[in-house]
């Protein structure tokens, strides 16, 4: 059994939430949500109109109900009686109004905010500075928001869980540049200090419209290393160690589940191959497949991950609506992948330039890729080089390889976990031709249409259809190797026995109800 005795006494009044994977939080706005890190930060301090249960379903939050019209293209929120942001500011719908609209506008420089709101009637006007405010966002009354869309979405309520649509406090905003430091909303919680390449410290709110928060502090510092976090978990100096975007580390796991606190669960997430289908020679749909059928998953399973994850043989990870629909996986078959390498033009690895994969230091993604470049070069008889980044490097390099395809990445090893539990956010949002999350900018006419069909049929009544057309659309993504989706992640974690009220989610760690979150002495 290790040895479990704390180096100092956990505070009594302070939970202690390890962020791993960064060194820093470069902004703190709804508007301009990073990874996960800044995800968890952001729920903590401001709130939408909606949020998700445990069970994943959609509640009210910010708006205490909702009606659609039979049309399904207007929604009408009743923001909730005497909701007020931390500072004590009654908040209108015309806060939200604000809020959308600056997530939209160029100036605030959001990148997925103009995507995932696009059918937002008018989205497009402010996007393209036509106008400042959107046509299809317009407070009724102080107390009622209307939100008119272009067409019927099946998956708009579940999308405004994501900070796109968090409320935001003008005043605080239009402040200053520094005011990320000080940062409050409708949330649990409000920044009381930001330290720089440090931690992030929140109060409690005690404004917060469900009550009084029942931890008064949360430090969340900064852990670019899961193995050191790790480390800091068994000493006692945190409380909550690793997330579905870094969980403990598949060489830590055997210790881990001796520790108290050990949990693991299933999560809606995929790990995955990316390629640059903009630069040669990934352009090359053949040369994708060769990459595919060259890819024993399941040894990756079996071996640097230890059984910590399930093979991927397909896009949408297991338990998310549509996967009840059959597809027929690219199977991992090294003859076939020589052969495929030959059609593709280069029989035997011959002119195949080395190869370049990139992917951020965290967690066991080392192993992996390692594993990978080691099948790919016994496999397929080529040269493969591995490129580490740090993970806010890798960031930055996925997003100009989206704007720049030509100077980006060549292939990447990455994962997405779900912002909002549908189809539409790991197919449309990702590999729809010219999405802003589609970094590798796979492009198909087919797969767009079968998506853009989907998209729109909202009633329920529909809802075979829709999945139906996702997964065809799906399969077709796989055929030609949009993504090469290698596993599942499962959610690893550490959460010390003596917080109270936290539950784990296939979509990360969720207070139901923060009043009623304990420290237990």
């Amino acid at each position: 059994m290790p040895d479990l005795t704390p180096t100092i006494p956990a505070p009594a009044d302070t939970l202690r939430w390890s962020l791993e994977g960064i060194s820093d939080l470069a902004v703190i706005d709804p508007a301009r949500p990073g990874g996960l890190p800044s995800v968890t930060v952001l729920s903590l301090v401001f709130g939408g109109l909606v949020r998700l249960d445990e069970q994943m379903e959609v509640q009210p939050d910010g708006a205490s109900d909702w009606k659609v019209s039979d049309d399904g293209k207007i929604y009408t929120f009743t923001i909730r009686d005497g909701l007020t942001f931390a500072d004590g500011t009654a908040v209108t719908a015309e806060d939200w109004v604000y809020s959308i609209n600056r997530a939209l506008a160029p100036e605030t420089s959001s990148y997925g905010a103009p995507a995932q709101l696009s059918h937002i009637v008018g989205a497009r006007d402010v996007i393209e500075k036509r106008t400042r405010t959107a046509s299809g966002v317009r407070a009724v009354d102080p107390r009622h928001l209307e939100i008119t869309l272009d067409a019927p979405l099946a998956y708009f309520l579940a999308q405004l869980v994501y900070p796109y649509t968090y409320v935001v406090p003008r005043a605080l905003v239009e402040s200053g540049d520094d005011w990320a430091a000080r940062a409050y909303g409708t949330g649990p919680y409000r920044v009381q200090e930001l330290k720089r390449g440090d931690q992030v410290l929140l109060v409690a709110n005690e404004r917060y419209w469900r009550g009084i928060p029942g931890v008064p502090k949360i430090a969340l510092p900064f852990n670019p290393d899961s193995g050191v976090s790790f480390e800091q978990y068994r000493a006692g100096r945190v409380d909550i160690m690793g997330s579905w975007q870094s969980p403990v580390p598949s060489a830590f796991v055997s210790q881990a589940q001796s520790l108290p606190g050990f949990q693991t669960a299933a999560i809606l997430a995929t790990r995955y191959v990316g390629f640059n289908n903009r630069l040669a020679p990934f352009d090359n749909p053949t040369l994708r497949r060769a990459f595919a059928l060259a890819t024993d998953k399941r040894a990756l399973v079996t071996g640097p991950l230890h059984n910590n994850g399930i093979a991927a043989d397909r896009i949408l990870p297991t338990g998310l609506l549509g996967t009840q629909l059959p597809i027929q996986p690219l199977a991992f078959d090294p003859k076939a992948a020589r052969l495929t390498l030959a059609e593709a033009g280069f029989p035997g690895g011959q002119g195949l330039p080395e190869v370049t994969l990139s992917f951020a230091i965290e967690g066991d993604n080392v192993a992996v890729t390692t594993a990978l470049k080691q099948m790919w070069e016994t496999n397929l008889d080529i040269k493969v080089r591995l490129e580490p980044l740090d993970l806010d490097s890798f960031s930055k390099r996925l997003d100009d390889t989206y704007r720049a395809p030509q100077t980006g990445l060549q292939i990447y090893y990455s994962v997405w976990g779900a912002d909002y539990p549908d189809p539409h956010n790991f197919l449309s949002q990702q590999l729809q031709s010219n999405t802003a999350n589609n970094n590798g900018h796979f492009s198909d006419p087919q797969f767009d249409q079968l998506v853009a069909e989907a998209d729109q049929l909202g009633d329920r009544a529909q809802i075979e259809r829709r999945l139906q057309l996702y997964v065809q659309a799906e399969q077709i993504a796989i055929d030609k190797v949009g993504w090469l989706p290698l596993f599942y992640p499962k959610f690893n974690m550490l959460l010390n026995p003596r917080v109270e009220g936290l539950v784990i989610t296939p979509n990360g760690l969720v207070a139901q109800d923060w009043t009623k979150v304990r420290l237990r002495p």
